[in-house]
């Protein structure tokens, strides 16, 4: 007798329509609600987990590239000149590209 690999068991089909009419049988939120949640959700924003506000800037210093050093065209990291494997249309290539 031949099986139809594709069919759903019958325990899934009853589980699925279950959960099909749960779902259907729930009440939805109205409008308002959702808005309200919206609202206190964003009285948090700019809160740590912890509920304390940081108000610090992260300062980063930029360094220039040194001319001993050039920029993977590939991954797009900053490498020293030894690095480089082969250099094509102007764009230099770093050894982990290659490899």
């Amino acid at each position: 007798m031949a099986t139809d690999y594709d069919e759903l068991r019958t325990d899934v089909k009853e589980s699925q329509d279950s959960s099909l009419e749960a779902l259907q049988s729930a009440k939805a939120p109205d409008a308002k609600s959702v808005v309200q949640e919206l609202d206190e959700a964003d009285v948090f924003d700019g809160l740590t987990p912890g509920g304390e506000f940081i108000a610090e800037e992260l300062v980063v210093e930029v360094i220039p590239q040194a001319s001993d050093e050039f920029t993977c065209y590939s991954c797009f990291l900053v490498r020293h000149r030894s690095q480089m494997v082969r250099e094509k249309d102007g764009h230099g290539y770093c050894v982990e590209y290659e490899g």
